[in-house]
């Protein structure tokens, strides 16, 4: 069995989120669920709409001006 590419794109996902919010990934990693279809291992659709509904809460608890400024953004210092 393979893991399929939305799998995959989730994995990096779930690392991300890790890495933002300072949990460990492999508590992250360990809730993700799988369904077999066709030899590959597909995200299983009540695990993502539960994923999605938490990363929606996530952003609406993030003050607005925290999503507004980014540190990565890059000043005049000409």
């Amino acid at each position: 069995m393979k893991l399929s590419d939305n799998s995959i794109a989730q994995l990096v996902r779930v690392l991300q989120l890790a890495i933002i919010t300072g949990t460990d990934v492999t508590d992250n990693i360990r809730m993700m669920q799988f369904v077999e279809e066709d030899g590959y291992l597909i995200l299983d659709e009540n695990y993502l709409e539960t994923f999605e509904a938490n990363l929606q809460k996530l952003q609406d608890e993030v003050p607005e001006t925290a999503q507004t400024s980014s540190p990565f953004t890059v000043s005049d210092a000409n």
